[in-house]
Order: structure tokens, then C-alpha cells, then sequence
């Protein structure tokens, strides 16, 4: 069966991380969702996203296809119910589609569903806003543990690091490099993955995890439920945060109940406030829609897109939405929304940041780690900053 992952009319409201990529390709746990489906499904899946990042996610259609809202958080269970949908059959929930079982002609209709039978379905675990990712990360970092751990065996522990709690809460992937730190198993399970580092001093309390490629700097200190993807460096002080992928906080400065997208950058002290005075919930706006919600939680802290930059002792207050490449800087706190492609700081005001120069910055940061920014990501960051600033553009363009 050909498995399809497709953007829900919700993904809107997990912008600006959705902007530059599909929903399904959110990390949460140690895993995207798509990794998790696929590890389920045994199988590769493609996408049904934005058009301009369908050359990036192409899909791919075949006789009989199944897709699933990228937005729903997968188990055992789950996947094993979707793979019994008969052709034609859909599940839904109470706010709209979860899965359907689509012929070719069919699919090529969607989503318009007119022929299809409809299954009601009970709760099912899916994002529906930004703070789900750090919210529902605990429950997701364990189910992935148990998940991407299964019949393996992890490597021994250097007797320069101190443990507590069970040796079978800690798995080190072939390749990756511990010494000199104190790894807390007690309160979740810690997950090191291949060519990883962990320098000496730091502090670990889990569930956590750590990407390939990626490093802790010294003296770092590390609540749980945190995930750091792949070729991040990473240090200072962390509570309940998820960076994608090559992102870096490398230097002191407090974080926590915070997502950092794909190529950011945090200068040198940078803070993030994630608890308001009043100790009141915290309200964050709507990256689409420009209106403040409610968050319905008491700590929440900063969400920050791809490409985006900060400069030394930047501030940023609990709740603060920033979009896909700005560069920000200066005294005092960055709050509300920043929208993409924003220059400047909350003393000196922000101004469009040219998308030449966006461009220039990430070709180089791209040239830093051995990568391309080729003309597809040339094209994506062109529609995003196109979308985010329609102003600059005569109609006829």
C-alpha cells in the first residue's frame, strides 16, 4: 500500500514551522512524525503539502493509496487499525479527517471526499498548536525510545560518567562520545545517537534526546522532556525545548518549553522567558492569523522558524512567535510576532530584511556544514518571503 502523509487544514496553526517544511516532518520525541510512520508502516511515504514545496516533498500516487493527516501522532495500535481501511473507507474524528483509503482516480479528486465511507473514530494523539510539540514531547520521547531501541543493544557507558537510575533507560549509539557527565535515568530515558558528543560537566535529567552529529558544550544543563536534533550544538541551560536540525545554542543563557525550527542561531547569553510574573497563562499569536490566543498553559516560551538569527544578550518574552528568516539584535525584549524575513530589534524597530541578503546568509551557513542551498531552497525561502511581504510586488509580477 502506498502511504501518503497529508497537510490538515489545522497545520496552518503550527506555522511558521510549516511554512518550510510538511506537517508530518515536525520532530517530536526523538522522531519526526514521518520516521515514526514509516518505522510502523515498514514502509517510505510521501507528502501532499504547500505547492511550493511539492518539488522539495513531491508525492507519490499509486494504484491504492492510504493517506493519513500529517498531524496525528502514530502508534502501534493506530497503524495497525489503518492498515485494515478498505478502499473507500475514511476515519474521522470529532474536528475532521484522519486517514483514507483512496483508489488512484480517487486520490486525484482529494479532498474532496464524495464517495467514501465515513468511521467515526475516538481520541487520537495529534498537533494541533505550536506548544503540543513540547507539551506532548514526554509522552512522544518515550514511545520513540522503546520504538527505535527494540532488540538492540546499546554501547557501554564510560565509567568517566556518573548514572542514575537503570542501565536499561540509557541507550549510546555506536560512535558517540560521553565523558565526564552526569546522565539521570530516574525521570525518563536518555537517548545518545550516533557520532553524538557529550562534553564533560554537563548535566542530563531525562527523557531526552540527543541527534546524530550533534553536541552538548561543557557544563551544560539539561531538563527533561528535551530534543535536539541532528548536528545542533547546544549548552547553557535547557528545560523542555525541541530544536530540529541543525540549530545552535551553543553558550550560556536559559531556554525552556521552547521549538527552534531548522538553521537557527542563538547569540551568546541569549534568555528566554517561558513563565509571565503573574503566573498566568500565557497567551501567544496566532502566526496566520495576527490574533492573540490563549495558550492554555502556565510555561510556555519561545517558537522560532528556519533560518532565523539572534544577536549576543538577546531577549525574547515568554509566548514570542518568530517567523522563517529574520535577524534580530539589539537591547531589550523581542515579544509578540515577528513576522519572516523581520531585521532589527525592539529598540531599533524592525524592517524588511532583503531576501537577497537571506539568501547570502544561508548559502554561507550551508557552506559551513558541507551543504548546498540550492535553487530548490532559493525557490522555497523566495515564495515564503513573497507570501510574507505581498507588498513589495506589483500584481503583474
Amino acid at each position: 500500500m502506498n502511504v501518503i502523509l497529508f497537510d490538515p487544514p489545522s497545520g496552518n496553526r503550527l506555522l511558521p514551522f510549516t511554512l518550510t517544511r510538511p506537517v508530518a516532518d515536525i520532530r517530536i520525541g526523538i522522531l519526526t512524525i514521518r520516521e515514526k510512520w514509516e518505522r510502523l508502516l515498514q514502509c517510505h511515504t510521501s507528502s501532499i503539502t504547500r505547492d511550493y514545496l511539492c518539488e522539495k516533498f513531491p508525492m507519490v500516487i499509486a494504484e491504492d493509496n492510504l493517506l493519513i493527516s500529517g498531524s496525528v501522532l502514530p502508534d502501534r495500535p493506530l497503524a495497525e487499525r489503518l492498515l485494515r481501511l478498505d478502499s473507500g473507507e475514511a476515519l474521522f474524528d470529532s474536528e475532521g479527517l484522519l486517514a483514507v483509503r483512496l483508489n488512484r482516480n480517487d486520490l486525484l479528486q482529494f479532498p474532496k471526499l464524495e464517495h467514501v465511507e465515513k468511521i467515526k473514530c475516538a481520541y487520537v494523539a495529534k498537533l494541533q498548536h505550536n506548544w503540543d510539540i513540547f507539551q506532548k514531547n514526554d509522552t512522544e520521547l518515550r514511545k520513540d525510545f522503546d520504538l527505535v531501541t527494540a532488540n538492540r543493544k546499546s554501547m557501554p557507558l564510560s565509567p568517566t560518567n556518573q548514572l542514575i537510575g537503570p542501565e536499561s533507560a540509557l541507550f549510546i549509539e555506536e560512535g558517540a562520545v560521553v565523558e565526564g557527565a552526569i546522565l539521570n535515568c530516574q525521570t525518563g530515558p536518555i537517548y545518545i545517537a550516533a557520532e553524538a558528543e557529550v562534553m564533560e560537566g554537563t548535566m542530563i535529567r531525562g527523557p531526552f534526546s540527543l541527534g546524530e552529529h550533534s553536541q552538548i558544550k561543557m557544563g551544560a544543563k539539561i531538563y527533561g522532556p528535551t530534543t535536539i536534533g541532528q548536528y545542533c550544538k547546544v549548552g547553557g541551560e535547557l528545560n523542555n525545548v525541541i530544536f530540529f536540525e541543525y540549530s545552535n545554542k551553543a553558550h550560556d543563557g536559559f531556554m525552556g518549553n521552547s521549538v527552534v525550527g531548522a538553521w537557527c542561531n542563538f547569540g551568546a547569553d541569549t534568555n528566554t522567558s517561558n513563565l509571565k510574573n503573574n503566573y498566568g497563562e500565557i497567551k501567544v499569536i496566532d502566526y496566520e492569523t495576527g490574533i492573540s490566543v490563549n495558550s492554555g498553559t502556565q510555561f510556555c516560551g519561545l517558537f522560532m522558524g528556519d533560518h532565523s538569527k539572534c544577536g549576543i544578550n538577546s531577549m525574547f518574552n515568554s509566548g514570542t512567535m518568530v517567523g522563517v528568516g529574520c535577524n534580530m539584535f539589539g537591547t531589550g525584549y523581542i515579544r509578540g510576532l515577528i513576522p519572516s524575513f523581520s531585521y532589527g530589534g525592539p529598540q531599533e524597530g524592525f524592517e524588511v530584511y532583503r531576501l537577497d541578503k537571506a539568501i547570502e546568509a544561508a548559502t554561507r551557513v550551508y557552506e559551513r556544514r558541507g551543504k548546498i542551498f540550492d535553487k530548490m531552497e532559493e525557490s522555497i525561502m523566495t515564495a515564503i518571503f513573497r507570501q510574507s511581504h505581498p507588498s513589495l510586488f506589483s500584481e503583474k509580477e
